[in-house]
């Protein structure tokens, strides 16, 4: 492909108006030379294990720190970012309010999926690509893609520095964001500004991290991460269960505490709104066809709904209410569910709640089949519980 000069052509300044009246809040942009430093962290940590089976950028460390792999002629990268609403207190405290004035279970979600911020953050991508186009240009959006590691071309581009707690941190908008890239053949005049570390000695996202996953330089443990055990396969370790709390899908403690959120900041346009707040007995009473064609846009291992009851069965097992008869039915659907790993975490949000019985009463045979990994035989030895025999 030809090179685009930047003469005659869009300005950094141009594209930044088109994307933030499409969507975005700030747009910067840098050129597509490998990413070494990046390259280096991805490949050290994967060595000490701390990617915990992750693939995604870890699959391939060089492709995704190397922006000019992404298609052949590739000469900017212009990063978009958006800021979406977090958690207020106000929503914390009725949320709180409500779980303790009813019966039922809820579980909470991130706070960047419970609106849909990915679609207007492609909006104002493809509307900054469109543009580039209209001038011979080749433009390719990339976000939430393997292939490029989108916090360290943000931090290159100038948008903001990789934080303590491992978000990019925007110097105004803070770390409640979420990035894209618009890849192009175009050359983009660069801000020859960068943006300083400004965490200095704070330590905050590491010291109120649950699991204590982020250690002192940054450096995030995805052993131990919510977030991630959250979308690992397999079962969701025993250890890190309790401190699950009330957490379906991601975890925002690491930014809620930040200081550098602290500052309210206007959403220009407002995406449209999804649940905070998930019923715990409505998802595992609902059906896989159900579950996929409301949840899908979770990143939901092997797309298999399994997981998603896996994680509703820990954290109802953490604020179940015991007195609730609706939580004795969906935990004894789901200690008959043909799945080991829905069973096997059946019987700890059974045992969590001091539901013993319902686990007692059932059938070694019934419990213990097409068990292959051993899961619900573990977790039966774990409480140390035998299960009725079967009498012929």
């Amino acid at each position: 492909m030809s090179e685009h000069l930047v003469v005659g052509g869009p300005t950094l300044e141009e594209l930044k108006k088109i994307g933030m009246n499409t969507g975005l809040d700030d747009l910067a942009v840098t050129g597509v030379e490998p990413i070494v430093d990046a390259r280096q962290a991805i490949e050290e940590r994967k060595a000490r294990g701390l990617h915990a089976g992750m693939t995604f950028t870890y699959g391939n460390a060089e492709r995704a720190t190397d922006p000019s792999q992404l298609f052949e002629g590739a000469r900017s990268v212009l990063v978009g970012i958006r800021r979406y609403q977090p958690p207020s207190a106000m929503a914390q405290q009725t949320r709180q309010a409500a779980h303790n004035q009813r019966s039922r279970a809820v579980g909470s979600v991130a706070a960047y999926v419970s609106s849909d911020e990915y679609g207007l953050l492609r909006e104002g991508l493809e509307a900054i690509a469109a543009h580039l186009e209209t001038f011979g240009a080749h433009a390719e959006v990339v976000m939430d893609d393997n292939r490029l590691a989108d916090r360290a071309v943000a931090s290159k581009s100038g948008l903001g520095w990789l934080g303590r707690n491992t978000m990019l941190i925007h110097p105004q908008l803070g770390s409640w964001t979420v990035l894209g890239s618009v890849v192009t053949d175009a050359v983009i005049r660069e801000d020859s500004l960068r943006v300083v570390d400004e965490c200095g000695a704070c330590s905050r996202c590491s010291v109120e991290c649950p699991t204590g996953a982020i250690d002192n330089f940054g450096v995030l443990d995805a052993n131990r991460c919510l977030a991630w055990l959250l979308q690992a396969k397999g079962i969701f370790p025993r250890h890190h269960r309790i401190a699950l709390g009330n957490r379906l899908y991601g975890c925002d403690d690491c930014q809620v505490v930040c200081p550098k959120n602290e500052e309210p900041q206007p959403v220009a346009i407002t995406a449209p709104q999804r649940e905070s707040d998930v019923d715990l007995v409505e998802l595992l009473d609902s059906s896989d066809e159900k579950l996929m064609a409301k949840y899908g846009h979770w990143y939901i291992p092997r797309r298999r709904p399994e997981y998603l009851r896996r994680n509703a069965l820990v954290v109802l097992g953490n604020v179940g209410n015991p007195s609730d008869p609706e939580v004795d039915r969906v935990i004894e659907a789901s200690l008959d569910s043909p799945s080991p790993l829905v069973r096997s975490h059946a019987i700890w949000a059974a045992c969590r709640l001091g539901k013993t019985d319902l686990v007692e009463t059932r059938s070694s045979d019934s419990l213990l089949r097409d068990d292959p990994d051993g899961w619900v035989a573990s977790e039966l030895a774990a409480w140390k519980i035998s299960p009725a025999l079967d009498i012929q």
